[in-house]
């Protein structure tokens, strides 16, 4: 696998920007020129990776994340400023957040420095790939696999670290709110389980049911609690918060709910404002109640949810222009495309505009 030099890649991204239909970008993979990828053996630490052209892995057979799972990945944006500057959002989080779910599986993880500038390094050799402002972003997937061969079930004897980038538009785009279902059939997360890392295995076991809600006209499922179905989680990818006068409530954080980043911002910015922010066991009946609900994430950003169903009955909340939720959407989001000072220290800037 041929490594380029920084002359290589600066040179290859003379131009503005990549030959891409702005104006039609969805949330579907238009891979990035560039990756990155560092190896490590188990036992050691990662040593130094490279930029190489985006090109398919090499893996063996036996490899662990093919046949015991053994993986993690991440999400973060890029996002281009009016004047020019390429904005990353909060990187050292995910960092820390692989470090954690890497110790959950028997997985060395790279340091955060080494996280770090491998993101920054992917998104510079592709900014011309960073969307125009106002038309998108810049998605960062980073990967740690067991790459190395096993048979009988355990760590692999080879890890590999990857990180690759697409041009990205909404997740839900034409689609000004979400609908949700509340289910109680199937579960995205177990207590004891991986539902609070970011685990390859968390998200292919509710492909079906929420290709089966998609199907009826649902934007989402709002998964329950294994333990009791009393209390909601998150949806298959996302947070969720209600709003109730001047009460924000969120679900507390265990090992079946993800720690997302956007949450963490979220409720930093809800406080900012002098919000009351609940972490609590949040249950059917406060959500079926709330005045508003929406959702965070990476990919969703904040998302107002229009309508709740449970078991027949539809809920419908406030959303546009004047609500909570478009206030905490309005201000993360100038947080991170640069028209509001960051007073927080979120974002760091890549290139000279």
């Amino acid at each position: 696998m041929q490594s380029y030099t920084k002359a290589a890649v600066e040179s290859s991204c003379e131009q503005a920007y990549a030959d891409v239909n702005w104006d039609e970008l969805g949330f579907n993979l238009i891979p990035a020129d560039y990756m990155y990828i560092m190896k490590c053996t188990d036992g050691e630490n990662f040593s130094q990776g490279a930029l190489t052209r985006y090109t398919k892995l090499q893996l063996d057979p036996s490899a662990a994340i093919l046949n015991y799972g053994q993986g993690l990945l991440e999400g973060l944006k890029a996002q281009r400023t009016k004047d020019g500057r390429i904005l990353l959002f909060r990187p050292e989080e995910n960092g820390l957040r692989m470090k954690m779910g890497a110790e959950r599986l028997c997985m060395p993880s790279p340091s955060l420095q080494q996280f770090v500038d491998s993101v920054k390094q992917t998104v510079l050799a592709n900014q011309h790939w960073v969307p125009p402002p106002g038309k998108g972003s810049l998605y960062v997937r980073p990967l740690l696999i067991g790459s190395g061969p096993v048979l009988r079930m355990g760590p692999a004897p080879e890890f590999t670290f990857v990180v690759y980038a697409s041009p990205v538009g909404n997740l839900h785009k034409g689609q000004m709110s979400m609908k949700l279902v509340i289910q109680d059939k199937s579960h995205r997360a177990t207590p004891g389980g991986t539902g609070g890392i970011k685990s390859i295995t968390n998200y292919s076991p509710v492909f079906k049911p929420i290709s089966e809600a998609k199907s009826t006209g649902f934007s989402d499922i709002l998964f329950l609690d294994a333990a009791t179905g009393k209390f909601i989680e998150e949806a298959s990818s996302c947070n969720v918060f209600t709003v109730k006068g001047n009460v924000i409530s969120t679900p507390a954080l265990q090992d079946t709910i993800l720690p997302g980043i956007t949450r963490k911002s979220i409720i930093d910015i809800a406080l900012s404002f002098k919000y009351q922010v609940e972490e609590c066991l949040l249950m059917v009946e406060d959500v079926m109640d709330a005045d508003e609900v929406f959702c965070t994430g990476t990919a969703v950003g904040v998302t107002p949810v229009g309508s709740v169903t449970y078991q027949g009955k539809r809920c419908e909340y406030k959303t546009g222009e004047d609500t909570v939720t478009e206030r905490l959407r309005a201000k993360l989001a100038a947080i991170q495309i640069g028209t509001a000072e960051d007073d927080f220290g979120w974002t760091s800037t890549l290139n000279q505009a």
